[in-house]
């Protein structure tokens, strides 16, 4: 156990195992040449449309992407206000950004690390138009409080899934959503590191609205109603056809993958409970986790020290995110903060995520484990 080889993400395992399965479709791919708009991306549009129980998806280049063309499509005036969690990756609100939007940041839940309802209605003012929840780290915000609000208000509501794909919210009446399916717009990123992630960059838009999903495509299209038509300013943004090919592999593993995290996941919190200064994940109680990440918290200042004596003993682990997005630079000039970002700065100070990957086995997290361990005593 000595020379096990941790990574962060292990792509190449998981790509061992379905080798023939992706090579075939590489190849015949390839062979049809059908590079761009090929018929292995219609395929994996109606497949992942199955998957989130017949919601319209529209695919793009990339889930930054994603993002844009969503708030395109929703026909935003400059300087209307959409309220974000400060505790993200910046691309939620970079978008806004460019748009000539406004960036609301507010703070999230210290133990789930997701938006609240409170944590949006404090932020909302006349110029609010929409809000994004972010099902940050593999679960589903608290979603049915979130869209009630956002009915009150008259807000849109644009989910970024890029890290939930695939979880699953209950609401109180038993009805089941998958993550992205709920607002008006999901928008997501098939980044190989993703839940499920191609061999490049990829993304895609969701929505339920027919009437939207025609705007979104064409948006994503140069705005394109048919060849040489343009209603709308759009952009070019699609998924080409080989990243469809791998996408419709990987799809049909989907489930296994999570519920291969998921059982990492136990793993993690059996060998790291009760270690004084390390909090494990919590999990709610109405979503499914698919632990895009396992992050953990590190309290009284030990955060950066395990990080390096972890990383000394091979070990690879991440803080996702270290520095909020309110005091980036970027949004110092356009960004608002609404209330205290109290959780923000604590969690951009105390969090750790830990390797988490479909090919975790017994071993290398016992090995981690035991390394934590020895850290702390």
């Amino acid at each position: 156990m000595r020379n096990l080889k941790i990574e962060m993400v292990d792509l190449k395992g998981q790509y061992a195992k379905i080798q023939q399965e992706i090579d075939e479709a590489l190849l015949h791919t390839i062979r049809d040449a059908a590079f761009i708009n090929g018929p292995q991306v219609t395929e994996f549009t109606q497949n992942l449309s199955s998957y989130l129980n017949g919601a319209y998806i529209i695919p793009c280049a990339n889930g930054t992407d994603a993002l844009q063309i969503a708030m395109m499509a929703l026909g935003l005036e400059p300087g209307d206000e959409i309220i974000v969690p400060s505790f993200t990756y910046v691309a939620t609100a970079e978008v806004i950004g460019l748009l000539n939007l406004k960036p609301v940041m507010v703070d999230v839940n210290p133990i789930y690390f997701n938006i609240t309802r409170e944590n949006f209605e404090q932020a909302i003012s006349t110029k609010t138009k929409a809000i994004v929840p972010v099902h940050l780290f593999g679960q589903c915000a608290d979603m049915e409080p979130i869209l009630a609000l956002a009915k009150e208000y008259n807000l849109y509501v644009i989910e970024d899934t890029a890290q939930a794909i695939g979880a699953v919210y209950t609401f109180k009446d038993g009805t089941k959503k998958q993550a992205g399916t709920m607002g008006d717009i999901g928008c997501t990123s098939f980044f190989p590191s993703k839940n499920l992630g191609c061999y490049g960059d990829g993304g895609a838009i969701y929505t339920n609205n027919t009437e939207l999903a025609e705007r979104i495509k064409m948006i994503a299209n140069h705005g394109q109603v048919k060849k040489y038509v343009h209603k709308y300013i759009g952009v070019n943004s699609r998924l080409d056809t080989i990243q469809a090919a791998i996408l419709n592999i990987k799809l049909k593993h989907l489930d296994e993958y999570s519920k291969a995290r998921r059982d990492a996941a136990d793993l993690y919190d059996k060998f790291l409970s009760g270690i004084n200064d390390l909090i494990t994940p919590a999990r709610a109680h109405n979503s499914t986790h698919v632990f895009h990440q396992y992050t953990v918290q590190i309290k009284n200042g030990k955060r950066d020290g395990l990080k390096k004596y972890l990383e000394s003993a091979g070990i690879p682990a991440m803080i996702y995110y270290p520095v909020p997005l309110n005091e980036q630079e970027a949004f110092k000039s356009i960004g608002k903060v609404v209330g205290s970002l109290k959780t923000t700065e604590e969690l951009c100070s105390t969090v750790l995520s830990l390797p988490m990957h479909t090919e975790l086995t017994f071993d290398i997290i016992e090995k981690i484990s035991n390394e934590i361990k020895k850290y702390f005593k």
